[in-house]
């Protein structure tokens, strides 16, 4: 699967825009990114793929995003494409995941069973959604107000660091190899060529 397809499906399941998508198509890095090194520390990266993992677990039919290591992929993501505005959001909201574990269940998140990590990231999305929407109805009148200014950018409005992890687990795993072939059973291009396929006369198939 292509990035633009990969990009097209998370939209699609996520409701709304791609965070860093433009700098993930052009392979470009932001204007003045900052550094996040941090997150490619080993603790960090198995962090990360503890919560794509939770996100994405595995099941009988595919294996999870641990196995596709999503983790490392998000953390380059947030490096190479992600403005530092988005950056800063994304490594605060690390901290605040592991906070908000700990206030859940007296624990950080790695440390958690996977019921309470999975019940903590349904408790986050549901916040996340709120966030978005709250978001989007305090800046309509001023979105509005300013319809017919096409140089018009709109508030700075920063979104939730928890729809930044969905977002990077789902277009981490579906641009694995994993991801492509074990989830979506996708097989690249050219495909699969199949040279001898049964005959039998009178087969209307063959007919037509």
């Amino acid at each position: 699967m292509n990035r633009r397809d990969a990009i097209g499906r998370v939209a699609l399941i996520m409701g709304g825009a791609v965070i860093g998508a433009d700098f993930f198509l052009s392979g470009c890095k932001p204007a003045g990114a900052s550094s996040v090194d941090d997150l490619f520390t080993a603790d960090n990266t198995a962090y990360l793929n503890e919560i794509a993992d939770t996100i994405l677990p595995t099941t009988a039919a595919s294996p999870g995003a641990k196995a596709a290591n999503v983790g490392a992929f998000m953390a380059v993501m947030v490096r190479d494409c992600y403005l530092p505005q988005d950056q800063k959001v994304f490594v605060e909201g690390l901290k605040k995941l592991d906070d908000a574990a700990q206030k859940q269940s007296g624990g950080k998140f790695t440390s958690l069973t996977p019921k309470q990590r999975t019940d903590l990231l349904i408790a986050m999305d549901a916040e996340q959604k709120k966030y978005a929407a709250d978001r989007d109805k305090a800046v309509a009148p001023e979105l509005a107000k300013h319809k017919d200014d096409l140089n018009y950018e709109g508030p700075d409005m920063r979104p939730h660091y928890f729809t930044m992890m969905k977002q990077l687990t789902l277009l981490g795993y579906f641009t694995s190899e994993i991801g492509a072939t074990k989830a979506l059973r996708y097989i690249a291009v050219p495909g699969h060529y199949s040279g001898s396929i049964p005959y039998k006369k009178g087969d209307k198939a063959w007919a037509t």
